[in-house]
């Protein structure tokens, strides 16, 4: 899941080279972060695929074409675009065809789209200039679709896990930032909803974005969530010893509360139609 800075959050002139550091790191096993990675609610899927005029879609920040391959099997064209080359590997060998570029200066070729979407990635993007891009090479009608799979651990889940975390990483500041993700929801989002509205409306061209939300679960098995586990952003910077470490007490919790439990997922969305 992507890491959402608080309200109480303050940007630091180090934080575009911690975000890039920490957007990279997902690339580092693409294969694991494309297998065990939830997917996108269908209905949300065909939500935005209805709202839009035609049937052509760009993925922003596709990653490893999880969302992309949702949108083909719904009957789309799609092209990815992705700034990291072993990610957009994967995707390619997916099917889908992925320019490896930072949405920002991609070039677009002349290209146009009936829909830009963004699934768990729009955060790595500027939001004005991210906006005005797709406002670029979108089709009039068009839609812009940013969205994020949002979950909060069953409390029981929580406890067990955080309890794992104080253990290995005791004087950690990550530990309170573990502790606070894996029971914040949707409202946590809420700062980073504003933001990606507030750019749409700066960058012009759109019709007033609205936030969508849609509520799903996934039951996982324990190794289910141990394979996803080392794909969360703020695992990937942990060094291999402390995050084996933290798989094993994570497993024996698991074990103890039954071998497995139920998430329960929001997919959060912000989008708009493009004026033309």
């Amino acid at each position: 899941m992507p890491t959402v800075p608080s309200p109480e959050h303050r940007p630091t002139v180090d934080e575009p080279h911690r975000h890039r550091r920490m957007a990279e790191s997902f690339g580092t096993d693409a294969e694991r972060y494309d297998r065990a990675r939830p997917r996108y609610p269908q209905a949300l899927i065909h939500r935005i695929t209805a709202a839009a005029p035609g049937p052509d879609v760009l993925c922003v920040g596709c990653g490893t074409g999880i969302d992309a391959r949702q949108f083909r099997a719904a009957g789309c064209t799609v092209l990815g675009v992705e700034p990291d080359a072993r990610m957009a590997d994967l995707t390619r060998r997916g099917g889908i065809d992925t320019d490896v570029a930072a949405f920002e200066s991609w070039d677009s070729a002349g290209r146009t789209f009936d829909a830009v979407v963004a699934g768990q990635s729009w955060h790595w993007i500027d939001p004005v200039a991210g906006a005005a891009k797709a406002a670029r090479v979108l089709r009039p009608g068009g839609r812009l679709a940013a969205f994020w799979n949002v979950f909060r651990l069953p409390p029981e889940v929580a406890d067990a896990f955080t309890a794992v975390y104080r253990r290995v990483l005791p004087d950690s500041p990550l530990t309170a930032r573990l502790t606070a993700g894996q029971s914040q929801g949707p409202d946590a989002y809420q700062p980073l909803l504003t933001k990606v509205a507030e750019g749409i409306r700066a960058a012009g061209g759109f019709a007033d974005p609205e936030q969508w939300a849609d509520t799903w679960e996934w039951t996982y098995t324990r190794d289910a969530w141990l394979d996803q586990l080392p794909t969360q952003g703020l695992f990937t910077r942990l060094p291999p010893e402390q995050l084996q470490e933290i798989l094993s007490g994570v497993a024996t919790a698991l074990d103890t509360l039954g071998g497995g439990f139920t998430m329960p997922y929001t997919t959060v969305t912000v989008t708009a139609p493009h004026t033309g």
